[in-house]
């Protein structure tokens, strides 16, 4: 099994055209594009609805849409990314602008994220064609869907030339189209991150505030490793939204505002006055001591201190497993078979859970020893990738 190159934004763009060429035949080419990063959060999982702190990179792999304004009041849309949903439901949409005609969650699936976006800009909409490529592993906890969102946006900007100033407006834009649309009640981190990506960059984003710190990773011996278990799980789940509640409900029992501001001793004095059961406490466990650990490995980044980040790293997963229970049998393999392989300093489940990515700290002297052990021994079937901290949406005239 060999690590996936992932393929370039311009290649991508290059397949656009082509794309939109078959779909659109009768159409000049297209002449605007918005590009949204997928993202790969470092450390600090199921902290950004409880108004804590994440640690999250953009990613190489993006999310484009392609396409030009079409004189009309009708939206058509293309996608190229079948897996965005269900075989029997299409790849092509048509709606009405929503002066015209308000826009409703309906099917296929994958159009409610780009309807949600349309029906959430601040701005008078024109009728267009596009067409949607992505790179981001569709359901593998990269956030293929903030990517399409913030694609989608970007695309708006540029065809109604109304750009957004405040980009943390923006990230907010398309996390309520995400809520409305698509009934995931995510936090913030997803757009944010697809948004605010630096180049060179973790961020280290305070959920509460929407402040954010730029965290460089220059060392060049270690590199970040995904490995995809190709396992898919659906956000909307129950299992999500009854995370959400549990915390909310650790959070009434604590008496404060969100888990952001409980600490360790009043969580353990609850529970020991018998106020709180067992599995509401383990899942406030995990994010206040999640919460400490992703602040204090932003510290250790800055220091250079990779090892200690990969130690949090490690920590973070076994939290996940073990306190907040979103991680599964195929994730939790994939992490022990990495940790064994000398050269890595950290391992742990990135995403929601229930499947997905896990994401590896490892010396880069040692990947091809992680892909050969994974490969040899993970019951399933892993895609790899070496990824690198990339910039944030782009909105282009072509």
């Amino acid at each position: 099994m060999s690590i996936i190159k992932t393929e370039t934004t311009e290649a991508l763009i290059e397949r656009g055209f082509e794309f939109f060429a078959k779909h659109f035949p009768d159409v000049e080419k297209p002449d605007k594009l918005g590009i949204g990063p997928g993202r790969v959060n470092l450390i600090g999982e199921h902290t950004d609805y409880n108004d804590g702190f994440v640690l999250p990179m953009a990613l190489p792999m993006v999310t484009i849409m392609l396409g030009r304004a079409n004189n009309s009041d009708t939206c058509r849309v293309v996608t190229a990314c079948n897996d965005f949903d269900e075989i029997e439901d299409s790849n092509k949409t048509e709606f009405k602008i929503p002066t015209v005609k308000p826009l409703y969650v309906g099917t296929p699936k994958w159009a409610n994220y780009v309807k949600g976006v349309i029906a959430c800009f601040q701005s008078i909409i024109v009728g267009f064609d596009a067409v949607i490529l992505s790179s981001v592993p569709l359901g593998g906890g990269l956030s293929s869907s903030a990517s399409l969102e913030v694609a989608t946006y970007s695309f708006i900007e540029a065809i109604t030339g109304n750009k957004t100033i405040q980009l943390v407006q923006k990230a907010m834009v398309c996390q309520k189209a995400e809520h409305m649309f698509a009934g995931v009640p995510c936090g913030i981190m997803d757009q944010f991150i697809s948004v605010m990506g630096i180049e060179g960059h973790a961020l280290l984003i305070d959920c509460k505030s929407l402040q954010y710190e730029p965290v460089p990773l220059t060392e060049s011996n270690y590199v970040f490793l995904i490995t995809n278990s190709n396992v898919h799980h659906e956000l909307s789940s129950s299992q999500y939204q009854l995370r959400r509640y549990q915390c909310e409900e650790a959070s009434d029992l604590l008496n404060v505002q969100s888990l952001r501001f409980a600490t360790m001793e009043n969580l353990n004095k609850v529970h020991l006055n018998g106020k709180m059961n067992e599995i509401i406490y383990k899942r406030a466990r995990h994010v206040i001591t999640e919460i400490e650990r992703t602040k204090t490995a932003a510290d250790v980044l800055k220091r250079g201190d990779y090892k200690s980040f990969g130690e949090l790293m490690n920590a973070s997963h076994n939290s996940l497993r073990d306190d907040f229970e979103v991680s599964c049998t195929e994730l939790d393999q994939l992490v022990e078979l990495a940790r064994k392989v000398p050269g890595v300093l950290g391992s742990r489940m990135t995403g929601g859970g229930f499947g997905g990515c896990t994401v590896t700290l490892v010396d880069q002297a040692a990947v091809n020893s992680v892909v050969s052990a994974i490969s040899s021994e993970y019951k399933g079937s892993p895609k790899f990738y070496i990824v690198s901290p990339s910039c944030g949406a782009k909105i282009v005239k072509l």
